[in-house]
């Protein structure tokens, strides 16, 4: 898949720049898709000139002038029928972390430990923005309420998506920090 989909799919909350969309894919999507802003911004400009986003520039007194994207009939029908399509593969994990702790056992424990409780600390910090966005979804309705009534859906599912891949890391990171304390002795 492409990055194209991923703006295709933030463009439907509705006109936003490309500082905002960032913005969205730091908060919403980073869990499932992370871009970079020069990134976003590359795409933004493919998107416009294949016709599936337009642009508009506002003018800006004290700031520079902004330009704001919104998804164009093209676009939403193009993400459409790719959101009909089957997925090509499932999710496969590229992460260098779980090289270092495969390759943990002739390395100082000390050093692994503070590795895996910085990858802790990250999930915890992760999953807590990711609970704040829950919470501004909500708006004081359950989430029952919110599934049933919401306009669209899709971005809860994805979030909750999130907070179970943090919270699994963190249960996972506890976990293996307790292996590492019970060996502690042996090494």
């Amino acid at each position: 898949m492409s990055l194209k989909y991923a703006v295709l799919a933030a463009l439907l909350e509705g006109e936003a720049s490309g500082y905002e969309l960032s913005k969205v894919f730091d908060v919403s999507l980073a869990n499932f898709w992370p871009a970079t802003p020069q990134q976003l911004y590359r795409e933004l400009e493919r998107l416009a000139a294949d016709g599936l986003i337009e642009a508009r520039t506002v003018q800006q007194e004290r700031r520079p002038n902004k330009r704001l994207f919104t998804l164009t009939e093209a676009g939403r029908e193009h993400l459409n029928a790719f959101a009909a399509e089957p997925t090509r593969r499932p999710t496969a994990i590229r992460d260098e972390f779980l090289i270092k702790i495969q390759a943990m056992d002739g390395v100082d424990p000390e050093a692994v430990r503070a590795l895996v409780e910085e990858r802790r600390a990250w999930a915890v910090g992760k999953l807590a923005r990711y609970e704040r966005v829950r919470e501004r979804l909500l708006d004081g309705r359950t989430e029952e309420e919110y599934l049933r009534d919401a306009d669209r859906v899709g971005p809860y599912l994805t979030l909750s998506a999130g907070i179970t891949l943090e919270r699994e890391n963190v249960r996972w990171c506890e976990h293996v920090l307790t292996v590492l304390k019970r060996r502690a002795p042996l090494g």
